[in-house]
């Protein structure tokens, strides 16, 4: 079953390279390629495992990555040859850096129009005004899935039986809970959960609700806890 997931933004393989590099903190100048390689395919595998239709584009690059690696790992010219070598990550880097410029520019001409439209009178929210306010990415949602799955893998000791859920049912549940609480942890959503084939389902669920725009997700700040709030009708 491929799964189309088509979030607010499209997002690609610099995006996801450049989310690794902010989640891992390191300097994007000097990228440690075998660290993000390993991470980049991991994320891959988690695209492979929830069966979702967008990893075309994010296996070219894994392929790019993997070519780099195996350059930096190639025994360097013997001393006394004083011939410069280009560092294999150079071009990487310069697309990178070009591609986060453009992220940033896209960023403040959203940030004019959201000013502007404040100047109009739009519906209440239900998300407290108050609240700082971050949009998760599919990436954050990704890396919160795979802690989900870590942590709920002693309890998960084997498939009972083939899981019975539909996605639409599942959807229904989300829906449902939303009506009884204001907002719903990431975390919480799947505590009840009691398979990882009940898990994925739900997961993609989730990304069901999110592309209709019938829920929204926010982080207080990149890599928080992330919070599920129902969008009004």
């Amino acid at each position: 079953m491929a799964y189309h997931v088509k979030l607010e933004a499209y997002e690609g393989p610099l995006d996801l390279l450049l989310y690794l590099i902010k989640k891992d903190e390191v300097d994007i100048w000097d990228i440690p390629i075998a660290q993000i390689a390993g991470e980049y395919l991991e994320y891959i595998n988690m695209m492979k495992l929830l069966d979702l239709d967008v990893i075309g584009e994010f296996l070219v690059m894994a392929s790019t990555l993997i070519k780099i690696k195996s350059h930096m790992l190639l025994p360097q010219e013997e001393a006394g040859i004083e011939e410069d070598i280009e560092d294999p990550r150079s071009e990487l880097i310069e697309q990178l850096l070009e591609y986060e410029m453009y992220k940033e520019r896209a960023k403040t001409f959203k940030e004019l129009e959201e000013a502007q439209s404040k100047l109009f009178t739009r519906p209440p929210t239900e998300i407290p005004p108050s609240q700082p306010i971050f949009e998760a990415s599919l990436f954050d949602l990704l890396t919160a899935f795979r802690n989900v799955l870590k942590e709920r893998a002693p309890e998960i000791v084997r498939e009972i039986e083939p899981f019975k859920f539909t996605l639409e049912e599942k959807v229904d549940q989300i829906l449902k809970r939303l009506e009884k609480k204001d907002k719903i942890s990431f975390s919480l959503l799947f505590k009840e959960c009691l398979s990882k084939g009940e898990l994925i389902v739900t997961f993609l669920a989730l990304l069901e609700l999110i592309k209709q725009r019938r829920v929204r997700i926010h982080q207080p700040k990149l890599f928080d806890e992330i919070a599920i709030y129902r969008c009004p009708a």
